[in-house]
């Protein structure tokens, strides 16, 4: 293959914090919520490029963030161990901080899948599961993980149903939920099991579920990651490496295996993980200073733009463009050729299924 051209120059530049950009998700309305050091979450309008919002509550730099899939919230964490929930339609925020979310730095936030469950990890080795509910005093800690570790990152998967019983309309599934913890010598494999109702009506069909919490501990990846992401038929696990092993990984989830070989192009840490709506492009930023596009059928590296500074974060808009920032303070916007999309749907047997996207940087 030959080798591929760094692109340097952004289609549009987003600026306006006054340091380096964590983190950066987008909501289904086309607007994108960015997170800095500067203390400070920002919501832009990504159809005319133009900031809304100015969101202020934290006291010291914000180092984690994620974007509930119904769009509903917004939860930020910062190195003080505080944690924010915001609505994600107003940008304002729920009511007080939670000041001791953890005892030290949140360094990851993840929803699941139905936005029932909050998962917050941090530097003080704990992992803990948030019950989510639209009135404010509720949010509680349902559960508490010791990791053993820093912890790095934290992923959801996609839910797993299958059909267990049948009431007339109301038709009963067992589903099964995994959540991922990555820590600097390992990756941690939970269990969480929820039941979910499937209601057949007149003009939508409808799933109810329980929040997905941990039940059991069932694999262990003795390997240090800082960054994760689930194929959208979660019996895939991408990991991204460290500056010693700055490789991408593929885990089967059947197995708890490695498939094929590392996916190798960085050159340090892979602080960001991304894939896009269809399931069959990976996003990759790095302190390298580059963002990689990925071909998930053949593994190759189809793109490559290239920042001035350390990338942290990466993510993908509803228009198909990259979004990713970094030490440089600013968000890029990256075009994806026609020319590099795969055809048809997606391969490998990647299940499309409706994801929010969402990038969270590891610690640096």
């Amino acid at each position: 293959m030959a080798a591929l051209t760094p692109n340097t120059t952004p289609i549009r530049v987003f600026e306006d914090h006054r340091d380096r950009v964590i983190a950066v998700a987008t909501l289904r309305d086309e607007r994108m919520v960015t997170a800095s050091y500067d203390r400070m979450l920002r919501l832009w309008d990504l159809k005319t490029g133009l900031m809304l919002k100015k969101m202020e509550g934290h006291h010291s730099r914000v180092r984690a963030l994620a974007v509930s899939p119904d769009g509903n919230w917004i939860a930020s964490g910062d190195e003080s161990g505080v944690l924010i929930i915001w609505d994600g339609k107003t940008g304002e925020p729920l009511n007080q901080a939670i000041d001791k979310a953890h005892d030290d730095c949140i360094f990851s936030l993840d929803f699941s899948s139905n936005s029932m469950a909050l998962a917050s990890g941090s530097s003080d080795t704990t992992t803990k599961l948030w019950r989510t509910t639209s009135e404010w005093p509720h949010w509680q800690v349902q559960h508490s993980l010791t990791c053993g570790g820093i912890v790095r990152c934290i992923r959801y998967s996609p839910r797993i149903c299958s059909q267990s019983n049948d009431y007339g309309s109301h038709n009963n599934w067992h589903c099964q939920v995994l959540l991922a913890i990555a820590t600097d010598h390992k990756v941690q494999i939970y269990q969480c099991y929820t039941s979910c109702q499937y209601h057949h009506g007149d003009y939508d069909d409808e799933y109810r579920y329980t929040p997905p919490f941990p039940t059991r501990s069932i694999a262990i990846i003795y390997e240090g990651f800082n960054s994760l992401a689930w194929t959208l038929d979660g019996r895939r696990l991408l990991s991204g490496g460290n500056g010693v092993d700055p490789t991408v990984r593929e885990w089967d989830t059947s197995t708890w295996k490695q498939v094929g070989d590392p996916w190798k192009g960085h050159f340090n840490n892979i602080h960001a993980i991304s894939l896009n709506s269809s399931g069959t492009l990976l996003a990759t930023g790095s302190h390298d200073n580059r963002v990689r596009l990925w071909r998930l059928s053949d593994r190759q590296t189809i793109a490559i733009f290239k920042h001035s500074v350390a990338v942290n974060c990466v993510t993908f808009s509803a228009n198909k463009h990259i979004l990713s920032g970094g030490v440089d303070k600013k968000i890029s916007e990256w075009p994806i050729s026609e020319d590099t999309l795969p055809e048809g749907g997606p391969k490998d047997g990647l299940m499309k299924e409706r994801t929010t996207h969402q990038a969270i940087s590891s610690p640096l």
